[in-house]
């Protein structure tokens, strides 16, 4: 399966676990026989999810070759960075780990002073990108949006594959649906909102959620167009997603999953802080009747 072809599915994007401020490999490799046995698409290591601000680049390059050796499936690796020649470099090291593409952000920081400035960071990425690369939207880590009219600049480049929206912003996703080529990916990264979404056009979807309960977000694509995907949107995937929120997606993802019994640390690293117990009752509870509705 090429990497088009996955990103027309469920992609999960994966914690990296963590043992005594270590990479526990052993849980990496866990998670991805739960994710592939669950159904998973692709995989997106280090990511938003997968806390790669705290993760060194050698880090980084490791838990995307650790990724690539388990999985099945096509591997989309994180190459977020400040400047044109970093994320070029991290493109290399996700290219050198076996990754069939790269996710990049709009720089974060020192963001944009003109429309332009996006632009031309992007087209330079793309000019010497070693592998396919999806355009990731978080205005809410990086301080901007990437605006539609950016993403349509680019779209049409060679090495651009698509765009995953984790704004929340549905006006948004659909602003940018109608400027990109058919064969641009328009993927959705909020949780809250992938039936609206793929019921609007989307190809697919990169959500958190789908660490824990892949099966449900695989379910909710395949019948997203049924009143079971509405089912499954409004009475599993919303709820759960709502009781993750307050606590950020990596501490909260892991707790779902030590709570499944996928992984026995929810160890996050600083700045990140673990869920307390009340948060931890309450993403329990969330999960609990997540997995009762995808049994219904």
């Amino acid at each position: 399966m090429t990497i088009t072809d996955a990103l027309r599915g469920i992609t999960c994007p994966t914690v990296t676990p963590f043992d005594d401020g270590s990479i526990d490999e052993a849980a990496l490799a866990d998670l991805l026989e739960h994710l592939q046995a669950g159904g998973i698409d692709a995989v997106f290591p280090c990511g938003t999810t997968g806390e790669f601000p705290a993760l060194t680049a050698d880090e980084q390059r490791h838990v995307i070759e650790t990724t690539v050796d388990h999985a099945e499936v096509p591997v989309v690796a994180g190459a977020a960075a400040t400047s044109v020649a970093d994320t070029v470099a991290a493109i290399d090291r996700a290219a050198d780990a076996g990754a069939d593409a790269a996710a990049i952000v709009a720089p974060y920081f020192t963001t944009a002073n003109a429309p332009a400035g996006n632009e031309r960071f992007f087209e330079a990425v793309l000019a010497d990108a070693s592998l396919p690369v999806l355009l990731y939207n978080i205005p809410q880590c990086t301080g901007q949006r990437i605006e539609p009219e950016t993403v349509a600049a680019v779209a049409d480049h060679e090495r651009a594959i698509g765009i995953k929206d984790s704004s929340g912003d549905l006006e948004y996703f659909l602003s940018v649906l109608g400027k990109t080529p058919d064969e641009f990916l328009c993927l959705q990264g909020y949780d809250a909102l992938l039936v609206p979404a793929l019921r609007m056009g989307a190809d697919g979807g990169i959500n958190a959620l789908s660490n824990v309960v892949p099966e449900v977000l695989g379910e909710a694509f395949n019948e997203s167009d049924d009143e079971r995907g509405r089912e499954l949107q409004r009475d599993a995937i919303s709820p759960l997603f709502e009781a993750c929120t307050t606590h950020d997606f990596a501490p909260a993802t892991k707790t779902a999953l030590t709570e499944r019994g996928v992984i026995s640390s929810d160890e996050v690293r600083p700045p990140l802080v673990a869920v307390d117990d009340a948060g931890t009752e309450s993403i329990g509870g969330a999960l609990e009747s997540a997995l009762a509705v995808g049994k219904r």
